[in-house]
């Protein structure tokens, strides 16, 4: 019996209701202030933090959000790393394993430079997100921005020619 077979004598009877993209928004208080708590922990303002996770969560890249808030890249990386935000690594699963050996004292800083297949600014970021945990707490935060706000009502609007209209 194939799907053709299965589907014969099915009949749409009702409309689906189109009730939107849900989206969490907490932009009750301003990003910044919700971030006050991390400020001490946090290698930038509080201001650049929350231009950084509005820009990444909208969908730029690292170096385009820490160009729009006016941090180095690196200093970017670390916040979002800070701030709970998943994959903000330049190094690969095996990188990373090479660079734990290196904590653990099991090779040479240019031994495992090399075993990385990295630059020393990517290494160093490699290993400052390996020997930093995020702050407890703060991927609530990022969360709520990555997930909606301004952010989610843009992406949902640019992609809005890609979506159906009719899910009757």
């Amino acid at each position: 019996m194939g799907l053709a077979d299965l589907a014969a004598g099915l009949e749409v009877t009702a409309r689906q209701e189109d009730r939107g993209v849900a989206t969490v928004d907490a932009r009750d208080t301003p990003l910044a202030e919700r971030l006050a708590p991390y400020a001490e922990d946090l290698p930038c303002s509080l201001d650049a933090a929350a231009a950084l996770l509005d820009g990444y969560g909208g969908g730029t890249s690292v170096g385009g959000a820490a160009s729009a808030a006016g941090v180095p890249p690196t200093t970017a990386a670390k916040t979002l790393h800070l701030l709970g935000v998943e994959g903000i690594t330049p190094l690969s699963p095996l990188a990373r394993e090479v660079v734990r050996d290196w904590l653990d004292g099991r090779l040479s800083r240019t031994d495992a430079v090399e075993l990385a297949g990295c630059e020393e600014a990517e290494f160093a970021l490699g290993v400052y997100v390996e020997t930093h945990d995020p702050l407890p707490g703060a991927r609530a935060v990022a969360n709520g921005v990555a997930l909606g706000g301004d952010a989610a009502v843009a992406k949902r609007d640019a992609l809005a020619d890609t979506l159906p209209t009719d899910l009757g």
